[in-house]
């Protein structure tokens, strides 16, 4: 892997650390990112560090056992998490982990975004499971996510927070952030008297073409 792209990839996982940060989905030193760099090895944020603060000098490189390559300091803690999904897959090429704070509301309360509102959220996302709790930064964290993988493009961690994932950075992030936006949405919808789901004929429509995205047949970019 040429320097380039591990200097270019550092400074695209600082710039989603940003937009986590300015979007109030990763508070203080909450948070972590990281990405597939090569088959076997992942760029990852350091512990106690803001994301919307970081340089890309501060971003480790490790191998997928959990060993600093390069880099000072320490990984976050929730390096097992992340390597574990790697290691499970080979088509997840980022993940981002945040406490968004309507989604870590749903989480708090036990509660699955599962739910089908609105088009757009059924096609790029899909329902959310809730992950029972598990120790933050424990194997058994890391452990309790991976059955979720094939099906579904994120979780909540039951009074934890947010855990999306994808190809690339910018689709792990796009899971992020809609993630977030369909929580808000279900909410006040709740409370404006009931979130009412789509129409049968039109959902099931739209399941069937997540289906066919899902299994490789079509791409993210279907509008």
């Amino acid at each position: 892997m040429s320097d380039s792209r591990e200097r270019e990839l550092r400074e695209e996982i600082c710039a989603v650390g940003r937009r986590l940060w300015e979007r109030g989905l990763a508070s203080a030193n909450s948070g972590n990112i990281s990405a597939r760099l090569s088959p076997d090895e992942v760029l990852i944020t350091p512990t106690l560090v803001s994301k919307g603060f970081m340089h890309p000098r501060q971003i480790l490189a490790v191998d997928l056992e959990g060993k600093v390559l390069r880099g000072e300091g320490q990984p976050t803690t929730e390096t097992p998490m992340h390597l574990g999904i790697y290691r499970e897959s080979a088509e997840v090429g980022a993940v981002v982990h945040a406490h968004p704070p309507t989604a870590t509301a749903f989480a708090v309360a036990g509660r699955p975004l599962e739910l089908h509102l609105v088009p757009e959220a059924v096609l790029f996302l899909g329902e959310v499971p809730l992950v029972p709790f598990q120790f933050p930064g424990s194997p058994q964290l890391a452990e309790s996510v991976l059955p979720y993988l094939r099906d579904h493009d994120a979780v909540l961690l039951e009074n934890h927070g947010a855990l999306a994932w994808g190809g690339d950075l910018t689709q792990a992030w796009h899971r992020m952030e809609t993630l977030e936006f369909c929580a808000e949405v279900t909410m006040v919808a709740t409370v404006l008297g009931g979130a009412r789901e789509l129409p049968p004929d039109a959902l099931q429509g739209l399941l069937a073409l997540r289906r066919m995205m899902k299994s490789g047949r079509s791409g993210d970019n279907v509008k």
